[in-house]
């Protein structure tokens, strides 16, 4: 059984993969922190600002089987099949959360590749990934142990007092990323002093530390999902 929040075809906005098409499958549940409000401030990841409680969501529901999944996820792709595109573009999947290693599993990977889809996970890393993932983003959160050694990019939120960047050079990533840690409440289209602070400290890391790029949340810039 696969619980999803929601499924919606938009824009990648962030990190290495930014401005590309995708199919965004939200897991439910996380391993970092409940998402009830009333218990964030004692969770690993207290900042979270993403709802994935339930299956309520866009698109969202159970799924008995890994082939059921599959489909639901290709239904949402805009075009008559994989491959189709008249440009040639890859159909890309991004499996995320909540945590969705907690969930995605080989079967549901090799679905996936069947009907001609790229997989891309972001996961917290603190659980192992299965095989064939395609495209994989660790996105470490405080102090939960990472591990995940190597990876496609990492994506830290900065800053974090407990993950500091310098703490995850060990880790094998073709990319290294700081995205400016926002504040969860602030309204969506709202002007967040928070997350401008943020943004001037990541910066002025990446400029003192060139291995890290900034990445910055540009769907939520351009208002999309």
């Amino acid at each position: 059984m696969y619980r999803v929040k929601e499924a919606f075809y938009t824009l990648q906005g962030e990190g290495a993969q930014a401005g590309r098409a995708a199919v965004f499958c939200r897991f439910s549940k996380c391993n970092l922190w409940n998402g009830r409000e009333a218990d964030r401030a004692s969770a690993v990841c207290s900042f979270c600002d993403t709802d994935f409680v339930g299956t309520d969501g866009q698109n969202g529901g159970r799924f008995d089987t890994a082939e059921a999944l599959a489909d639901h996820i290709v239904a949402l792709w805009p075009f008559d099949g994989p491959g189709s595109d008249q440009q040639g573009a890859k159909p890309y999947v991004v499996c995320t959360g909540g945590e969705p290693l907690l969930q995605l599993d080989e079967p549901l990977i090799a679905a996936l590749h069947k009907r001609g889809f790229e997989v891309g996970v972001e996961t917290n890393g603190t659980l192992p990934a299965p095989s064939g993932i395609d495209w994989l983003c660790v996105s470490p959160k405080a102090d939960a142990r990472v591990v995940i050694r190597e990876c496609d990019e990492l994506k830290l939120v900065y800053p974090q007092p407990l993950a500091m960047p310098e703490r995850f050079l060990s880790i094998n990533a073709r990319y290294y990323f700081l995205s400016p840690m926002a504040s969860p409440a602030m309204p969506e289209g709202g002007v967040d002093p928070v997350k401008a602070s943020n943004t001037r400290k990541a910066v002025g890391y990446c400029l003192q530390h060139p291995r890290w790029r900034l990445t910055i949340q540009m769907h939520k810039i351009v208002g999309i999902d």
